[in-house]
């Protein structure tokens, strides 16, 4: 068999159900896993379920919100009765309160480390036995804002990027001995509901693209083809990769 595959594959996605995470799930369950979506919305949840089971794909969800310790031990809980072990982890969640920094209050700025930051690394600690083994591999979902100044989002949303590209290169060499790949994607504006507020702009819109080499947004299913990539047998000498998806961005900077 051929190593450009997810057959047999067990995933977690968190932030599934929408944008980036809703097509990471479809990509890895069009390859070949199984998958289970994580997300707050239950009816969503179930309807995007129902979707792919009707394809023959296997897909299963938790409803639960990963910025919670009760949520993650219900993840972990649900996991533990339906598998004996866990292949991929993709900690995609996240969130960002758009404000300036001026008008940003400590709880605005512990919510989007809670959501972004904690739930990554308390995710990853809570997995490590399931993931430990060679093949095993973590997969965090950071931003170019990470890497460099991107004047359209916020003090800390990038914070919290950079903290989870830090978090990535610190346990790729940690976990590295157990068999456990951790690589990070760094994806640029991306059309998904998350952005719509900055894309729907024409200005900032025509700001984005202006400052982007390839003179487009990216899709939710161009990031998506990246993760599986960093997903799959073939990717296995891939560690502490932070992959920028940016259509040249950074290279450029705004």
């Amino acid at each position: 068999m051929s190593d450009w595959h997810l057959q047999q594959k067990k995933a977690i996605v968190t932030g599934a159900t929408q944008g980036i995470g809703k097509a990471i799930a479809e990509e890895m369950l069009l390859l070949g896993a199984e998958v289970i979506l994580v997300a707050r919305d239950d009816e969503t949840l179930q309807q995007r379920i129902k979707e792919y089971q009707a394809k023959t794909w296997k897909a299963y969800g938790v409803a639960a919100d990963m910025a919670t310790e009760e949520g993650r031990n219900a993840l972990l809980h649900y996991c533990q009765q339906r598998w004996n072990s866990v292949d991929i982890l993709v900690n995609n969640v996240g969130s960002n309160i758009r404000k300036p920094t001026l008008d940003y209050t400590l709880e605005d700025l512990r919510w989007v480390m809670q959501v972004n930051v904690e739930s990554a690394f308390a995710l990853s600690q809570l997995f490590y036995p399931l993931l430990k083994k060679p093949g095993g591999t973590i997969i965090n979902m950071s931003s170019i804002s990470s890497q460099t100044t991107v004047g359209l989002t916020t003090a800390a949303y990038s914070m919290s990027k950079a903290a989870m590209e830090q978090m990535t290169d610190y346990l790729a060499v940690e976990w590295g001995k157990e068999g456990i790949r951790v690589n990070s994607v760094h994806p640029w504006y991306i059309k998904t509901p998350l952005t719509s507020g900055i894309l729907e702009n024409d200005v900032l819109r025509e700001k984005i693209v202006a400052a982007t080499p390839l003179g487009r947004v990216g899709t939710p299913q161009e990031v998506a083809k990246v993760v599986a990539f960093l997903a799959m047998p073939v990717a296995s000498y891939l560690n502490g990769v932070n992959l920028a998806v940016d259509g040249g961005f950074s290279k450029v900077g705004i």
